[in-house]
């Protein structure tokens, strides 16, 4: 599996020259450490990897015992894993670093030693309990990991052609024409469909087969639910709640998380905790409302109102039908015949922020609900900053005939925007101002 964040790792390595360590974080099970030991593999002469989930037998007593003198701590780490260490040559590597705090901590004494380089992987990393009796480093760079994204699941299926040229077309504002679009929307809708956890791409890519990746999911859904019960704390309840309810939540065609529907007397007080656990894990995208858009959307965000999008569109799809058998979901069916109603925006606006996230936006959304004039109701599904500028994008099925909320809003705050953008099932389309392009372009936006 081609990842690209391993250029980011080439870029840290060359920038940092031994003067800071590495620390990837991401959700479980999205290719951390397969894409770290890659890249030890191919940019050191050797490396040192400690997996804190089931260290070797005298590994946490080098680190309570000779943290203090590093050469005999290093030559018992390299005799316990059988690895010769080269001055400035190799990496050691801590993986599940959430597991063993102390090890965390001992980075600003290991850096400061310089003779090797260091990465920290872990899941989990930023809640409270995984660092609450450690001092933080600052010498660590943190760098998020996120699931695969479209042109990896191409490139996991040997295409490495479509996207460079999607980018031309995107770049030009230029359609790709009907027959392309319509098998590049193909390969998007599969991608939907099996999302980018490694796992279930790999069993989808040798099996053709989308029960088998289904399969996998469900097993990374458990281990999501087990992690819940593990670290949450007193939100355990409130975290399993809001993840079951997610899918509900986004089928409605208001997208905005109604706690009420979980229990008509919650209050957003008593789940903000929850909400924030869940963002932390980076199991969930929190999209929250800005009041005010400007360049600086989070100076006006309203937390009150939020949308809470899962972090995997292919998790999405098999915690929609969780309990039932893969050839009763019957979201792939409709996906793959293009036949999608009720839950439509659910996956569609889901991708959309997955795409966004990984491009490293925060997410944001504009409502204005006014009770007493219904006409100045508008809602724009995303909000970016670009150059200097907002811009609103709306995403929409093939069906849609106009976008009032999107002209509403180019109305009120015009002097503000940039591109609008509308994202949908077709081909680049520029009208009336708007751009219009295919949801699989959201990934260069």
């Amino acid at each position: 599996m081609e990842r690209k964040i391993i250029e980011k790792f080439r870029d840290w390595k060359n920038r940092s020259k031994g003067k800071s360590a590495l620390l990837v974080d991401g959700a479980r099970r999205i290719g951390k450490s397969y894409a770290v030991e890659a890249f030890a593999r191919a940019e050191y002469k050797s490396y040192l990897l400690i997996d804190f989930s089931y260290p070797r037998p005298g590994t946490l007593k080098c680190f309570q015992e000779d943290r203090h003198d590093l050469d005999i701590f290093f030559a018992k780490l390299s005799a316990i894993y059988g690895v010769q260490l080269f001055r400035r040559e190799s990496v050691v590597i801590f993986d599940e670093v959430q597991l063993y705090p102390p090890a965390r901590q001992l980075i600003k004494q290991l850096v400061k030693d310089g003779r090797y380089d260091y990465m920290e992987i872990g899941s989990l990393i930023s809640l409270y309990k995984n660092v609450k009796d450690i001092l933080i480093p600052s010498e660590e760079v943190h760098l998020q990991m996120f699931p695969m994204d479209f042109e990896e699941f191409l490139w996991a299926a040997g295409d490495h052609a479509t996207v460079p040229f999607l980018k031309t077309c995107f770049e030009k504002r230029k359609p790709l024409g009907q027959a392309l679009h319509r098998k590049v929307l193909n390969d998007f809708r599969k991608y939907m469909l099996v999302g980018g956890m490694p796992q279930a791409v790999e069993a989808y890519m040798n099996t053709g087969n989308f029960g088998e990746a289904d399969y996998l999911k469900k097993q990374i859904l458990s281990l999501y639910l087990a992690d819940v019960g593990k670290y949450a704390g007193n939100d355990e309840q409130r975290v399993y709640s809001i993840l079951k309810d997610i899918p509900g939540q986004l089928s409605k065609k208001e997208k905005k998380f109604k706690l009420a529907d979980i229990n008509k007397n919650a209050r957003m007080r008593q789940y903000e905790d929850a909400f924030v656990w869940l963002d932390k894990a980076m199991m969930v995208n929190r999209c929250v409302n800005a009041t005010d858009p400007s360049v600086g959307l989070s100076m006006s965000t309203d937390y009150t109102t939020q949308k809470c999008y899962m972090g995997d569109t292919g998790l999405l799809v098999t915690q929609a039908f969780r309990d039932d058998e893969y050839a009763d979901n019957i979201l792939y069916k409709s996906v793959l015949l293009d036949k999608l109603n009720v839950n439509e925006g659910m996956l569609t606006e889901n991708i959309v922020a997955q795409m966004l996230r990984c491009n490293g936006h925060h997410l944001y959304f504009y409502s204005r609900v006014d009770s007493a004039n219904r006409e100045n109701n508008m809602e724009i599904d995303f909000l970016i900053s670009n150059h200097k500028r907002i811009s609103p994008i709306e995403v929409k099925s093939s069906t849609y005939k106009k976008h009032s909320s999107l002209d509403k809003f180019c109305t009120k705050f015009g002097n503000r925007l940039g591109e609008r953008f509308v994202l949908y099932p077709k081909d680049v389309m520029i009208k009336d101002g708007v751009t219009h392009l295919p949801l699989y372009m959201a990934m260069f936006l």
